[in-house]
């Protein structure tokens, strides 16, 4: 366990390999869930603020099921969540002409319409956030099938979680944070790895 500040770090994080491989698990974390993307409570006013841009990349299912559940909802087990369409997918995401899940939100990111890419949630996956009393704990969770393709492709690619996720991760907790963990990895994990 790596502690910096009041973040809890799990070792896998910086000793498991992973690249996510969506050619082979077509993004089907977007729909192979117990709920909706979780979403911290500023990405709710996110959601509010920016719905009209995002809007017009949803698929019809997609906005249905947000004018019926609304552009987020409560889960008793998960707190604030993406609606999703049949208990499925997320009703932010829809599949492009390979049958690859994107997100709407993202789309909107990529064309310039908005300056925030997705819930930290998704871009942080397999990262898992959660909270005790006293910290953020940050865990390394992938889905035992689902994600097996991403697990054997970082494992071939040598590439630690961490740095694969280096954006969603200073995103969330900032490049000190970033540039600290790597360097408790340098030094007690693996001293070939490199910066990426």
């Amino acid at each position: 366990m790596i502690e910096i500040d009041n973040i809890l770090i799990s070792d896998e994080v910086v000793e498991a390999r992973f690249i996510c491989d969506l050619s082979k698990c077509k993004g089907g974390c977007c729909e192979d869930g117990d709920a909706g993307a979780p979403l911290e409570k500023d990405e709710l006013a996110h959601l509010e603020r920016h719905y009209a841009d995002i809007e017009p990349y949803l698929s019809a299912e997609g906005k249905d099921e947000i004018a019926r559940q609304g552009k987020y909802v409560y889960d008793r087990e998960f707190g604030w969540v993406t609606p999703t369409i049949n208990g499925a997918l997320c009703a932010y995401g829809f599949r492009d002409p390979g049958g690859v899940i994107k997100c709407g939100i993202e789309a909107a990111y990529y064309d310039g319409k908005l300056g925030w890419k997705k819930p930290i949630s998704c871009h942080l996956f397999p990262i898992r956030l959660s909270q005790s009393k006293a910290y953020t704990l940050v865990n390394y969770e992938p889905r035992e099938t689902l994600c097996a393709p991403g697990c054997a492709l970082g494992k071939k690619a040598k590439m630690p979680v961490y740095q694969f996720l280096q954006e969603p991760i200073e995103r969330r907790f900032g490049t000190e944070f970033y540039e600290t963990l790597h360097q408790i990895a340098i030094e007690h994990y693996d001293t070939n790895q490199k910066k990426k």
